[in-house]
Formats: structure tokens, C-alpha cells, sequence
């Protein structure tokens, strides 16, 4: 009974921060993970507290806003996190309601990631919108909803009905909130669309930029047959539905489709948390049913948490290759996509200062894409907590440290052994000069050695130095001068990526080897020819000026080609798309974006990630958006995955 007790105070606890102070405190995946002990322990002992949260289905219902009754009840729904789970529900669907031991059809839907939203139509106008609450009664917002440009105010249909949606804040919409100056950036997307839903100030909602997603007519003086007909119904009215929309008549099916959005997640601009499956036809959701919470005939499949919450221990200042401070924090343990995480990074100085992260605060991390981290925001401070503090050293060579805009950087990044061995490991790596087992362990062993401090430094190295190095015989010293002799023949895009200019990546690295021809071109180029690149900012053209105006940078460059090492230029691949500027957008079906880029190209076509008058062709998948809209508004042809393979003579396995 005190477990249980503890377990509904810290639900309750947790909830009333989230749901009526919009501050959460616990990431999502923790709070399930104690809702489902509770659950366990009320079912083994038969016992359910009076205020525990497996009473209800939302939560309390703020008394500054004005309540609403829903014209139809709003359900929870029940959920697993297993294949082996979902295939039981979905075999019991079938033995129960299946015909000639066929499964009843079934809908596949994202579960979105935000605040659900109800909205009452009559007479084709819109007349309310509320929140879920408890789910008999909500908060009333219309005048927050009525911001979202996606809402429509009013609809053909001009009977009375209430449709059911998910307000979600695009993470693309996010990011440039968090940019602005004069707000305090938001925790998360999910945060950032409740939040906003719920504040008093219809004004502060219009600057989030919300779109509301919509996937059930939850009342209707009209009968469906079908859920199905229910998303025809939104989708002829105008809501904004999601594209992602898949029946299936049997459980592989719909495993399939699971996995596949599973497998897309990380590319959405949205979050989902998430699948819903529903039984499609309304006669078998009337036959299943309802238990007090939730519907019979659906059930949601939770992906594993992206997020999770832990403390800060400490931050630890690495030095990059060009001598920029990147602060790291060092966390309390945590399990976070079955993987153990015990870093995060935090960007910069500024970064810090505006999301007031603190050493002994407990954060909100999310790990997306199998990359360190991200620290979202706080989730609390404790009384351990104390502010990060700047280092006034260079803590690799103790140099002064100077600030440039946001950033820090050591003073003397060429004497900085951090520095130039981060460089020098660059330069060498798979997509710069590409020499294979050349390692920063070996760059640092020369470095320390005296035998390697810059780039052209390498191709002067011979078996003697490297007979100095513990681990290199005969056999791999020459492995290693080999790959040396073979990096010299290169393309010019390499090279210009190898020698890390700031600013200056992959893409641009390309941009640059089609417009120039040498390198000694680029070299002498000024800052107005560089500017006029296509999505070459600046920043960007500042940053190639000024790289080329420091000697020692131009000699290296000279000592590099009297070493040997020289560019060949680039063929372009010729095909059916020769000289088509391509744009993707929005999540392929089958294909992995650097999939498609590549196959594009090998087909003579220009991956562009901007639309503009020059791009001849774009390929949307689901979900697509400020793109697709401004393609649309230029006359650009769009097609999709499946044109563009029957385009390449391509089949979709292949």
C-alpha cells in the first residue's frame, strides 16, 4: 500500500505540472513507465486509490478557462510496446470478430505527438474548439485554435459535428522559435503545442506557428460506415489530415507498416510517439465496443522514448579543429532508445545562459538519429544546482580563450595540440582525402613525435617515422604510405572539404569545385563572386575571404601540391536526368533520403535543399511542406518516389 501511495502522489505530482502548470518536470517515457507499475499493482491487489490517475482519462480541467461539455465522449487509448503484444491483440481481434478466420480490416495511423483538440462545426462555421480534459468536459480555446492557419473557420458540411484532431508544433517551427532573441526557448515541440493551446493569450499561440492534424469525426448528425469514410469526410471538408493513412486485412500488414514508420520517424518534421491501429469498420468498433477508458477496437503501439530526464553531473570544455570551446555535458546515466547515455551537448555559451542549464539541474535530453544527445531544456533545479561557468583558459593549452559572437575559441589554435590534431584527423577522413588507417590515434602519436603538425606535413612522412610509433610493422606502415600516395590523385571538392575552412561543409564544398575550376581560382576569388552562389550566405563567403588571407593557409596549399597532391575534376554523370536541378521533400516511401540523392546524381541530376525559379523538378513523399507549397507556387513539376523510379527505369525493391 505505501508503494502504491508513493507511486500515485509522484503521478499526480508530475501531472499537475505538465497539465496545468505547462511546466513539466519527468520526460514521458518515465511517466509511463510508473503508470504501468500502478496499473499492475491496483490489478494484483484489487485496490484503486481514490485519486489515482488510472481514474480518468485526461486531467484537471484549468479554472481560468471556461468549461465545455464534448457532444461525444472523448477515450484514452490502451497501448503496448512490443510486435509480440500488438500480433496478441490483433490475433484476439480476429479469433473474436474475424470472418473465415480473416482479420477485420484494419487503419494504420500516426499517433501524433502534441495536445488533442476538439472542434464543434454548425451551420458550417466553426463555434467552438476545447481541449480533451477529462473527456467529458475540456477547456474551451477557441480563440487559440482560430490562430492555427491549418483550422479551417468554416466548412461545406452544415450539420452539426465535432471532429477530433492533434495540435502539434512542427519541429521545423521549433527551431526558429528557439532562434528568436526575445522568447525563452521551449523544452520540446510537444511542450511548445500545449503550451501554447492552452495560454490565455491567443497572441503568444499565433507565434508558435501550430498546425492542428485531424483523424476522427468523434460526432456526427450523418452515420459512417467506415473510418475510412470518416477521413474522406475530413479530407472533403478541408482539415488537415495526414497522408500517412494505410488499411490492412492482416496482422503482417500491419506490422509492416509499423516498422516502416518506425524506420521514418527521425525524418518527420513533426514528433510522434507512436502508431494507431483501429478496427475500420464501424459496425465491429459498435460490436467491441468500450471499457471505461478506452475503445476495444484500437489500440496505440508506443515507439521506446527519444526523451528521457537526468542530472547534470558536469560540462567539459573539447577544443575542435578550429579552436572553437564546445561545451559537453556530463549526465547522470540514463537508458534512452536502449542505449545508455551519459553525454549531451549544449551548443554554446549562449545556448546555456538562455535555457538556464545549470551542473546538479535535472534536463529533458533527446536522442534522435543515433547522434550524442541534445539537451532540451530544464526540467528542475535542485539544491545542488550552481551556474556553468565560461573557461577564461584554453583548458588543452591554456591560452587565453576570446569570444566570437556566441562562441569561444582559444587564441592559439596552432599551437593547440587538441586543435591540429582534430584538424589534421579531418583532413584525412573518409569524405576529405579518404587515406584508409590513418587514425587520430596514429595523428596523435606523430603530432606528439614532432613529425606531423599540418596537413602537407603528411606526404612528406616515410617508413622511418612511422617506425617510431608502437603497433606499425613493415606490413601496415606501408599499407598506410600507399593509402598516403593514393589520397594525392583527389577531386578539387575533396580537397576543399579536407582543409576545414569554417563555414564551409559538404555541400558547399561541392558548390564550390562546379563553379571554380582550381583551387588557386577559389583562392583569389572575392567575397561579392562568392555570394552570388545559390544558398552561399555571407557568413559563408566571409569565411573563404578570410580563410585565403592568412600566409600560412596559402602555403600550405602551395606545399601540398608540391608534394604531389593534385584534383581531378569531377565527371558528371549523364542520364535521364542530366542537368535537372532535383529537390526532395517530405519521407519517401521506400527510399532513405541519401538514397535518392545518390541515385539522382547517378543519373546526371543536381540534389538542390532550397526551391527556387532554377530547380526543374521536385520529389515529395508524406508529410511534405513549406517546399511542396513553394513549388507549387512556381509552376515546378512535382512527382513522386514512384515516378521518379519508373523515370530512372528503377524498380521499387531496387
Amino acid at each position: 500500500m505505501d508503494e502504491m501511495r508513493r507511486l500515485v502522489d509522484t503521478l499526480n505530482r508530475y501531472a499537475y505540472a505538465y497539465y496545468v502548470l505547462d511546466e513539466p518536470i519527468v520526460a514521458d517515457g518515465e511517466y509511463d513507465r510508473l503508470y504501468d507499475r500502478l496499473r499492475e499493482e491496483e490489478m494484483r491487489t484489487g485496490v484503486v486509490f481514490d485519486d489515482s490517475p488510472t481514474r480518468r482519462v485526461g486531467d484537471a480541467v484549468l479554472t481560468k478557462f471556461r468549461t465545455v461539455r464534448h457532444l461525444g465522449r472523448l477515450y484514452s487509448l490502451d497501448k503496448c510496446q512490443s510486435e509480440d503484444a500488438l500480433r496478441a491483440w490483433l490475433d484476439k481481434l480476429t479469433a473474436a470478430y474475424g470472418k473465415d478466420g480473416r482479420m477485420p480490416r484494419c487503419s494504420v495511423e500516426y499517433k501524433f505527438d502534441g495536445l488533442t483538440v476538439n472542434l464543434v462545426y454548425r451551420d458550417g462555421k466553426l463555434v467552438r474548439a476545447a481541449t480533451r480534459g477529462n473527456g467529458v468536459e475540456g477547456e474551451e480555446i477557441t480563440a487559440q485554435v482560430m490562430t492555427v492557419h491549418s483550422v479551417p473557420l468554416a466548412i461545406d458540411y452544415t450539420g452539426e459535428v465535432e471532429v477530433q484532431g492533434e495540435g502539434i508544433m512542427r519541429l521545423s517551427a521549433l527551431r526558429a522559435y528557439n532562434e528568436r532573441p526575445d522568447v525563452v526557448p521551449l523544452k520540446n515541440a510537444r511542450n511548445g503545442a500545449a503550451g501554447a493551446l492552452r495560454n490565455l493569450d491567443p497572441k503568444v499561440t499565433a507565434s508558435r506557428r501550430l498546425d492542428v492534424m485531424f483523424y476522427n469525426v468523434n460526432f456526427c448528425d450523418r452515420t459512417f460506415g467506415a473510418g475510412e469514410e470518416m477521413i474522406r469526410f475530413l479530407r472533403d471538408c478541408k482539415f488537415k489530415v495526414s497522408d500517412r493513412y494505410c488499411l490492412c486485412d492482416t496482422p503482417d500488414q500491419v506490422l509492416q507498416q509499423v516498422r516502416e514508420i518506425g524506420r521514418a520517424r527521425d525524418e518527420l518534421d513533426f514528433l510522434i510517439d507512436g502508431v494507431v491501429i483501429k478496427v475500420d469498420d464501424v459496425d465491429v468498433r459498435n460490436q467491441l465496443g468500450f471499457t471505461e477508458k478506452f475503445p476495444r477496437w484500437a489500440i496505440a503501439y508506443k515507439f521506446p522514448a527519444e526523451e528521457a530526464t537526468t542530472q547534470v553531473r558536469d560540462v567539459v570544455w573539447q577544443v575542435s579543429r578550429t579552436g572553437k570551446l564546445n561545451p559537453l555535458a556530463i549526465l547522470e546515466p540514463v537508458d534512452l532508445c536502449g542505449v545508455t547515455v551519459s553525454r549531451a551537448t549544449l551548443n554554446n555559451i549562449s545556448e546555456i545562459r538562455r535555457k538556464d542549464i545549470r551542473i546538479g539541474s535535472r534536463v529533458f535530453i533527446r536522442r534522435s538519429n543515433d547522434v550524442i544527445p541534445e539537451i532540451l531544456g530544464i526540467a528542475e533545479h535542485t539544491d545542488q544546482s550552481r551556474p556553468i561557468e565560461p573557461p577564461a583558459q584554453c583548458p588543452a593549452c591554456h591560452a587565453p580563450v576570446e569570444q566570437n559572437g556566441v562562441f569561444l575559441y582559444c587564441s592559439d589554435p596552432k599551437h593547440c595540440a587538441p586543435a591540429i590534431v582534430s584538424a589534421l584527423t579531418h583532413f584525412v577522413s573518409r569524405d576529405a582525402m579518404d587515406i584508409e588507417g590513418f587514425s587520430e590515434r596514429t595523428i596523435e602519436a606523430l603530432y606528439n613525435a614532432g613529425k606531423l603538425n599540418a596537413p602537407a606535413d603528411i606526404y612528406a612522412l616515410t617508413d622511418m617515422d612511422f617506425a617510431q610509433i608502437d603497433g606499425f610493422k613493415d606490413k601496415k606502415t606501408n599499407n598506410v604510405l600507399q593509402a598516403i600516395d593514393k589520397s594525392k590523385t583527389t577531386t578539387l571538392d575533396r580537397l576543399i572539404y579536407a582543409l576545414g575552412v569554417p563555414n564551409i561543409g559538404k555541400k558547399a564544398s561541392k558548390q564550390l569545385a562546379e563553379r571554380f575550376e582550381t583551387l588557386q581560382e577559389w583562392m583569389d576569388t572575392d567575397e561579392v563572386t562568392l555570394i552570388e552562389l545559390e544558398d552561399f550566405g555571407e557568413i559563408m563567403a566571409r569565411s573563404c575571404v578570410e580563410y585565403w588571407s592568412v600566409a600560412q593557409h596559402r602555403e600550405q596549399a602551395e606545399l601540398l601540391f608540391a608534394r604531389g597532391v593534385h584534383c581531378e575534376r569531377r565527371e558528371t554523370a549523364q542520364g535521364a536526368l542530366s542537368g535537372v536541378k532535383v529537390v526532395l521533400t517530405g519521407s519517401l516511401p521506400t527510399l532513405k533520403r541519401g538514397a535518392a540523392k545518390q541515385l539522382i546524381e547517378s543519373h546526371g541530376g543536381i540534389c538542390s535543399d532550397s526551391v527556387s525559379k532554377s530547380v526543374r523538378l521536385v520529389v515529395a513523399g508524406d508529410d511534405a511542406g513549406s517546399k511542396l507549397e513553394k513549388a507549387r507556387k512556381l509552376g515546378i513539376e512535382i512527382i513522386d518516389e514512384a515516378e521518379l523510379l519508373r523515370r530512372l527505369g528503377q524498380s521499387v525493391e531496387s
